[in-house]
């Protein structure tokens, strides 16, 4: 690392700890944040500490903007970036580099796509989304679904579409998101595939998948999908497709489902 590097990472440290100082969330504030969440009661002591502190500088090298009517608070603010922030809770919020800006509509959007199949045919027709995630752009929310949480229920706008700025890392939005030392590509590929295609078949036959079957679209809904039911209710992934939490606990570095237990023993919701 050249003494420039150094420096500049010696810097952006300097810059983060003062803002901690000065844009601490008050208490009162922080607890409203986490009660109004069910992805985060499990969270010990220790790990809502240092998710405040990643939540104080997302917030502040990042900007928030509301869409068609939608006025941005600080409480609405906050939940948004504590549920991203749960993601990289473990690796490093320059994770997120490549979210400069967060789009908050007041509900789910149409939108006018084209497509070009493998023979070059163009199609093109409306798409209704609840949000997105652009390669090089903003993450695009809505508040009815952000605010649309429940325990034990595997849907999460702000993680599904926070898990695709994770993909798109490396600059290809391919299901496979820079994966550390220790964990295969292949054999990543190969389990999320395997998890894709039962969920398939499963909606062919006519059942009702344990898990959104939207994960079977493509291989970056799949990580998507996947990254929801892993934080949001991650008993159910592990009973249907161990593999993929396995591969999902390594990449994050948590454990959501010993998280579970825990509370389970204290008997209440923190």
């Amino acid at each position: 690392m050249g003494a420039f590097s150094h420096w500049w990472i010696f810097g952006r440290e300097a810059r983060r700890r003062r803002l901690l100082r000065r844009r601490a969330i008050p208490a009162a504030e922080w607890s409203a944040v986490l009660d109004a969440a069910p992805v985060l009661w499990p969270l010990s002591a220790d790990e809502r500490r240092r998710l405040h502190d990643l939540v104080v500088v997302f917030l502040a090298e990042r900007e928030f903007e509301g869409c068609g009517g939608v006025v941005l608070d600080d409480r609405l603010r906050r939940l948004i970036a504590a549920q991203a922030c749960l993601l990289v809770l473990e690796l490093d919020l320059d994770a997120f580099r490549n979210v400069g800006s967060v789009l908050v509509y007041p509900r789910g959007y149409r939108t006018r796509r084209h497509h070009e199949d493998e023979f070059g045919i163009v199609s093109e027709g409306d798409d209704e989304l609840l949000g997105e995630a652009w390669n090089d752009g903003p993450v695009i929310l809505n508040v009815e679904d952000v605010l649309d949480v429940a325990e034990g229920e595997p849907f999460n706008l702000v993680l599904h579409e926070f898990a695709h700025k994770l993909d798109m890392l490396d600059g290809d939005e391919d299901g496979v998101p820079p994966l550390p030392r220790g964990l295969d590509a292949d054999t990543w590929r190969r389990d999320f595939a395997a998890a894709r295609e039962d969920l398939a078949r499963r909606e062919r036959r006519g059942e009702e998948p344990p898990i959104d079957p939207y994960a079977a679209e493509d291989e970056a809904e799949g990580f998507a999908v996947l990254t929801e039911t892993f934080f949001c209710a991650p008993w159910l992934l592990e009973a249907e497709y161990p593999r993929v939490y396995a591969q999902l606990r390594a990449f994050y570095r948590q454990d959501p489902l010993a998280r579970d237990d825990a509370l389970a023993e204290i008997g209440s919701r923190p």
